[in-house]
């Protein structure tokens, strides 16, 4: 018999999943780790939680959780 519910459904699906996006930025400074830019308030985030950088009309976008951006 195929049980229809499981343990990793029960506990893993019910949390709402991360929302990406992509947000308009300014880099102003760049280290080893981390990026600072500015969208309106300027804050340091990790290059790990960058996914994707583009150009668009001469604006810089990064494609980031949703929660790194504040």
């Amino acid at each position: 018999m195929i049980w229809p519910f499981s343990i990793y459904s029960a506990l893993y699906t019910n949390y709402p999943k991360e929302r990406y996006i992509w947000a308009k930025i300014r880099i102003l400074h760049e280290t080893n780790k981390a990026v600072l830019v500015d969208n309106g308030r300027r804050f340091w985030i990790s290059k790990s939680r960058i996914y994707r950088i583009r150009l668009r009309k001469d604006i810089f976008e990064i494609y980031t959780t949703k929660s790194s951006i504040r």
